[in-house]
């Protein structure tokens, strides 16, 4: 049996225990149920964007000016920052705290955002979490909504207005390496999202999801989606490739074709996880019928 088939096969196993047995509570903030960060790196673009409808994400990376030179932070990406805005949010509310701290070690804390094991060097995960962190930190946010003619409508918002990020200077024993007393504030914006609307996840859903940014994403929109709807819905794959496509080209043949056999796949992993979700992938896109979240919803403190 393929290394692929394999894995597989221990994916839907694990996705039959959460059937079984409902992972632990968590959240996720709303705004990146709707629209989507970057699946791989941007590069140089002065600025990354996303839209859902009349829903837009843009973000700007932070400079940092040296004595030197400027220096481009980059944009956070992949895997890394979404997990921890889920643990961000599952804080807050299990909290009600803006400032957040960041777990008694760094091997505990990556544990918890379900990165597995903490290792050093340049490709590891360490390295990895580090970078993430600040990317995500430092970035300039906006989120506008042009569905009125009439009106300009937007906000413009970073994620953290304070950070304290302590790291070891060395990778030996990282189930030492202290985080504390590592810390992070929210902004006043971001703080009172988490606060107000919370969207209900299942957490060991996505460490299990978590081997692609995308399924993620998937999972986040549809149990957000699948909060609200009430009734089913065609979304078109142009419309698919708006909020979700960063990775490939929409004015080719082939581009979108890539877009939808990708997208078709990583949704077959999501919805072994997520089966109350009722989606049909039709030629010309999706329907989604109403369904239950897949964490329902609990008075919140």
């Amino acid at each position: 049996m393929s290394d692929s088939r394999s894995s597989d096969v221990a994916f839907v196993g694990r996705a039959v225990e959460l059937w079984e047995e409902p992972g632990e509570r968590g959240y996720h903030p709303r705004l990146f149920c709707q629209l989507a960060l970057p699946y791989k790196d941007p590069g140089e673009l002065p600025f990354w964007e996303r839209r859902n409808g009349d829903f837009t994400l843009t973000i700007r990376p932070a400079v940092e000016t040296g004595p030197d030179r400027r220096r481009r932070v980059g944009y956070p990406y992949g895997t890394v920052p979404r997990l921890l805005l889920s643990w961000l949010a599952t804080e807050v509310v299990r909290t009600r705290e803006q400032e957040i701290v960041l777990g008694d070690s760094l091997a505990s804390f990556m544990r918890d955002l379900g990165m597995g094991a903490a290792t050093g060097g340049r490709t590891g995960t360490i390295t990895r979490l580090r970078r993430q962190m600040n990317r995500l930190f430092d970035a300039a946010i906006s989120a506008g909504f042009d569905g009125d003619p009439t009106r300009d409508v937007g906000h413009n918002f970073m994620i953290a207005t304070a950070k304290s990020l302590w790291w070891s200077s060395s990778d030996r024993n990282a189930d030492q390496m202290a985080l504390l007393p590592s810390t992070v504030r929210l902004s006043d914006e971001f703080y009172r999202e988490l606060i107000e609307h919370p969207v209900p996840v299942d957490l060991d859903a996505l460490r299990l999801l978590q081997v692609s940014p995308l399924r993620l994403d998937i999972y986040a929109w549809l149990t957000h989606r699948n909060s609200y709807a009430k009734r089913r819905s065609k979304i078109t794959w142009a419309q698919l490739h708006g909020q979700f496509g960063s990775n490939t080209p929409s004015d080719t043949w082939r581009g979108r074709a890539k877009f939808r056999e990708l997208f078709t796949r990583q949704l077959g992993y999501v919805l072994a996880v997520y089966p109350s979700a009722r989606v049909d992938v039709l030629p010309e896109g999706l329907m989604v019928h109403p369904a239950p979240p897949h964490v329902q919803r609990r008075p919140l403190p």
